[in-house]
């Protein structure tokens, strides 16, 4: 019998990643599900309280679509069987069902900035690393091995205190291979573009008119394109848009990534869209520090899922017996 694989999906980007993976694995059995949780976490879940986090239905949902779009087996919550190795793009909560087993974690892209919630968590371990957000990630131990972007992150993640011996840099899917970007269609050229973040879908602070009137200075006269994230109020967000920036163009779908490859300036705030702007030589603005960004930049090798393919099969191949802190 094939060996089984099983994908925890989550955002877009999650789940392409997981997606990209499962395409190098293909003498296994595959199957996928939506991000989910059990617990009282669960029963917030249904409360509605957590519809902001990929555990929501909103997101959830949009997940479900893309993996039915293509063709993907679909196992919900893991429940139809064993499993011999877990993939998932977050270790911010594990699901009774995959807890023992072999897992591995990719990381997704970049992570939250350390708040004072990230230090209570990591002080006191009976607190849930979701609260902190992405700072989280990696804390869990729970898993084999975790592959990371770069060697900038490997040091990022060792300092947040992730044992060394399981990090392994492959670079990561989306974000592994910048240039191809520069190959589409978006008719638009030489404008500065305005990545929005849902800070406040999250309950975090934002001021966005002062986001918006920074990027109308550094916009001066030329076209100003604000591309809004998925998650976030769209009708809001086009309103304040239109009340700063008359004059500007508003995106609410399309890919961000080749609207970053066609701009001369990019500004953002706390998303991994300014790894793109970086890897394009754009002139790009974040709310983290830039030279940091710049180390922890992740490896352009164009073939970061095919390595952790290769990471799974190692740990597939493995004698049960051989201690899993010898596959790294």
């Amino acid at each position: 019998m094939k060996r089984r694989i099983f994908f925890i999906c989550g955002s877009m980007n999650q789940t392409t990643q997981m997606h990209q993976i499962s395409l190098h694995l293909p003498e296994y059995e595959h199957a996928f599900s939506p991000y989910y949780c059990d617990g009282p976490t669960e029963m917030l879940r249904r409360l509605g309280l957590i519809e902001f986090t990929i555990a929501g239905n909103k997101l959830a949902g949009r997940c479900r679509d893309y993996l039915r779009h293509h063709g993907l087996p679909i196992d919900d919550q893991g429940k139809h069987g064993r499993y011999d190795l877990v993939v998932t793009c977050t270790d911010l909560f594990l699901p009774k069902n995959i807890r023992g087993r072999k897992i591995v974690l990719v990381q997704e892209g970049i992570t939250d900035p350390e708040s004072r919630v990230f230090h209570l968590v990591k002080r006191l371990p009976f607190l849930p690393l979701w609260l902190a957000g992405t700072s989280t990630t990696g804390l869990s131990d729970a898993y084999v091995a975790f592959c990371v972007a770069s060697e900038g992150y490997r040091d990022f993640f060792i300092r947040k205190g992730v044992r060394p011996e399981k990090i392994v840099v492959t670079g990561i899917p989306n974000f592994d291979d910048c240039r191809r970007f520069c190959r589409n269609e978006f008719p638009y050229r030489h404008y500065v573009l305005a990545c929005t973040s849902p800070l406040r879908e999250i309950f975090r602070r934002e001021d966005r008119t002062a986001f918006i009137r920074r990027a109308v200075e550094l916009a001066g006269r030329r076209r100003l394109i604000f591309k809004l994230h998925p998650n976030e109020n769209v009708e809001r967000a086009t309103r304040e848009i239109h009340r700063h920036a008359p004059g500007a163009t508003v995106f609410t779908t399309g890919s961000a990534e080749e609207m970053i490859a066609n701009c001369d300036v990019l500004l953002t705030r706390f998303s991994s869209t300014a790894f793109v702007g970086l890897a394009l030589g754009k002139e790009t603005y974040s709310d983290f520090d830039m030279d940091e960004l710049r180390r922890l930049m992740p490896v352009q090798n164009g073939s970061a899922a095919f390595g952790i393919a290769n990471v799974c099969r190692r740990l597939l191949d493995e004698k049960p017996a051989a201690p899993a802190e010898g596959v790294c």
